[in-house]
């Protein structure tokens, strides 16, 4: 489900989002859990604040902070929701922005 929280998404603000997940997608995929904990706290937190998103700032410290993560599954399981969260407001930024041609 997509929310309408945020502000819109200014180009800058486009960039940073992109730059965030691949620096997500590089942890995940490389199995750096310190890194992928590290992005997901400190720089998903700063972008979801300068985004205007305050669910985003939420979920993100959550993830972290919110509760011992059982196992490194569980963890992943976490990140790759919030990941998903992401990828899916890069979607919605797309389509808003995507011109209209009739």
């Amino acid at each position: 489900m997509l929310r309408r929280t945020m502000n819109a998404l200014t180009p800058k603000l486009r960039l940073g989002l992109d730059d965030l997940l691949a620096d997500l997608w590089y942890a995940r995929r490389t199995g750096d859990l310190g890194r992928l904990a590290l992005v997901t706290y400190y720089e998903v937190r700063r972008w979801a604040k300068l985004a205007g998103d305050p669910a985003l700032v939420e979920h993100s410290s959550v993830l972290l902070m919110g509760h011992p993560h059982t196992d490194r599954d569980s963890f992943l399981k976490d990140a790759d929701r919030l990941i998903g969260e992401l990828e899916s407001l890069r979607l919605q930024a797309e389509a808003e922005s995507a011109p209209l041609h009739h």
